[in-house]
């Protein structure tokens, strides 16, 4: 009887929390505008990018390319690339040069 309760319990935590817990962003897809390898700057282009915070005047995003853990393939222009980016600005103790991070890695 214990044992049941307690796996209600949770259950319901679980269920309360992926429901009303803290939401998580959302990966995106957009192909690779240009990488530069010697400063880790990666631009991203397309539909996935345009209504973000930080792009510039040729719609593309742009910040520093922090690989996903594991699979790590130098993103070429034209790559497929799932991200999720991270705008810095404002943040304390945040490099002032670097306004975005962005996470993800080439999709093969």
């Amino acid at each position: 009887m214990f044992v049941a309760g307690g796996a209600l319990c949770l259950l319901a935590g679980y269920l309360v929390g992926t429901v009303a817990g803290p939401e998580k962003p959302e990966r995106s897809v957009a192909t690779v505008a240009s990488f530069d390898s010697s400063s880790s700057t990666i631009c991203l282009e397309g539909d996935s990018v345009k209504d973000e915070r930080s792009v510039n005047d040729e719609g593309e995003l742009c910040g520093l390319w922090k690989p996903a853990q594991g699979l790590t393939r130098t993103p070429t222009k034209g790559d497929k690339f799932r991200f999720v980016a991270m705008d810095t600005t404002g943040a304390g103790d945040a490099d002032p040069l670097i306004k975005v991070i962005i996470y993800g890695n080439v999709i093969k």
